[in-house]
């Protein structure tokens, strides 16, 4: 299982050692896989795994012998004090120990570095989710407040074809002198709302950057449809990337718990080792062997296996707590989807075609000369606040959607 993981946390970073620039003109898809290849959170992440991967094959192992290196029965005092040979008992002696965990004891080490692993590959997939959900909100904000500025365009030429025709409207007297100034004063108010736009492309642009890592110039195309299957959402949430950490991490607890309860079975050991006396009595092999012996099982043990699994009561109170939240968040989200959708949908087949009838109208009565000109800026501007309101609804309903598409793990 561990190596399956280890290369579906590998794709990414391997594909970002060869990642081209990001294009002049960026899809949605390309954003997202940009923001995949070059996130540093997920580079994180990534380390993060591989440490874990790295250090699992250790665990479980026997730990290192121990060498022992000594002299018994060394004279300090009397006749034959500081002598090697003179005295038979004096002998010299090398040795090698071994602590032996017990079986159950190292197979709870080995559980509780799989299980690690697993959680810090669940980690890493909660923090793609999260960094695709974040791409995806700042490539649509950049896109429609691209857009915004593009409709905005329209009114401005208009604008100025107005300019254009007024002076013979003036000069005919079908129009007033003052029209001049008052359309004046609203190319004054359009390129006011023209840097507010064109200032919003730069901040989104600025928050695209933050997960693509460099500058795009513009978005491409339309905005592309966002998959999002609402009927089995609710029933997916247990692969939500808050969710997804906690089955490894119980893993973890039992594994310290079975860990813990080895404990009482005690640990051995043994040690083999080699004497040397005088000549005269030749060398000797010595062996022996250690029981740990587990007598304190009350004092010591037993609080470790209570604590431990306490730690699992915890977090299975805890996983629950967070699946009522997340159920919560995911109802309400489900909810106002539905009413972006109806008020996205409200404002492009009614408000929309009013606005734009309203304009014609005034603009006709204006020629007729039954209309002030006051009539006409004003019906175009409600017009256009009209169009941008529909963009700015079809934004909120497309960031919503990338919102609960990018929620749980495939």
């Amino acid at each position: 299982m561990v190596v399956m993981l280890a290369a579906a946390v590998a794709v990414p970073v391997a594909v970002a050692a060869n990642s081209n620039p990001a294009p002049t003109k960026l899809s949605l898809p390309q954003a997202l896989l940009l923001a995949e290849q070059r996130a540093p959170s997920l580079v994180a992440r990534q380390s993060a795994f591989d440490s874990a991967q790295v250090a699992r094959p250790a665990a479980g192992h026997l730990p290192d012998p121990k060498l022992t290196i000594g002299v018994d029965n060394y004279p300090v005092s009397g006749p034959d004090r500081f002598s090697w040979n003179r005295d038979s008992m004096t002998m010299r002696r090398v040795g090698l120990m071994q602590d032996v965990p017990n079986a159950a004891k190292r197979a709870a080490q080995r559980d509780g570095a799989e299980a690690k692993a697993a959680r810090e590959q669940a980690l890493w997939q909660a923090e793609r989710l999260a960094v695709r959900r974040e791409a995806a909100a700042a490539w649509i904000n950049r896109h429609y407040a691209e857009r915004k500025l593009a409709e905005f365009a329209v009114l401005e030429r208009e604008n100025q074809v107005l300019q254009q025709t007024l002076a013979v409207r003036i000069a005919t007297g079908k129009s007033m002198p003052a029209d001049a100034t008052m359309a004046r004063q609203e190319l004054l108010m359009l390129a006011e709302r023209r840097e507010e736009l064109a200032s919003a492309v730069e901040q989104t642009g600025v928050a695209l950057r933050r997960w693509i890592g460099e500058a795009v110039e513009h978005t491409t195309g339309e905005m592309p449809v966002i998959e999002l299957d609402t009927a089995s959402l609710l029933g997916r949430l247990d692969r939500h990337g808050e969710l997804i950490v906690f089955a490894p991490a119980l893993a973890m607890a039992r594994a310290e718990v079975d860990e813990a309860s080895a404990g009482t079975h005690g640990d051995w050991g043994w040690e083999v080792g080699y004497g040397n006396r005088s000549r005269a009595y030749g060398g000797m092999v010595s062996f022996q062997l250690t029981f740990e012996l587990p007598l304190s099982s009350a004092t010591r043990q037993d609080p470790q296996i209570a604590a431990r699994r306490k730690d699992i009561e915890r977090l299975e109170a805890e996983r629950e707590d967070v699946l009522r939240r997340i159920d919560a968040e995911v109802r309400s989200q489900m909810s106002e989807l539905q009413r972006l959708e109806s008020a996205a949908l409200r404002q492009r087949t009614a408000a929309m075609p009013l606005a734009a009838e309203r304009v014609k109208l005034t603009l006709t009565s204006y020629e007729a000369g039954r209309a002030d000109l006051g009539a006409v800026l004003a019906a175009r501007k409600d017009a256009a606040e009209v169009q941008l309101r529909a963009l700015d609804l079809e934004a909120q309903l497309m960031a919503q959607r990338a919102r609960l598409a990018y929620l749980v793990s495939e």
